[in-house]
């Protein structure tokens, strides 16, 4: 399995980080009915409120390869990363 963390930090304004949210939410409901998705959800900061992070658990690279490789991903990773920075920590177990 492969567990993937991409933590986002927002621009400097609170348009930045709803555009952010909405692509999030959005790219977790397409997410979810790919083939070999075991989780994915998106979770927002209790303490930092221009940070979330999306938490995503895979079966395998090939069933990842074709996630990233999705219409929905280019469109709503594209609107997160016009947004804000993202930082990408990948687990393989």
């Amino acid at each position: 399995m492969i567990r993937i963390n991409c933590f986002f930090k927002a621009a400097e304004n609170e348009a930045a980080m709803g555009k952010a949210v909405e692509a999030a939410k959005a790219l977790t409901s397409k997410s979810l009915g790919h083939e070999g998705c075991i989780a994915y959800d998106t979770f927002c900061s209790a303490t930092r409120p221009d940070v979330f992070m999306i938490c995503e658990t895979w079966k395998d690279q090939a069933c990842l390869d074709k996630h990233s490789a999705t219409p929905e991903f280019a469109e709503y990773v594209g609107i997160i990363q016009e947004n804000g920075t993202l930082k990408i920590e990948t687990f393989e177990f």
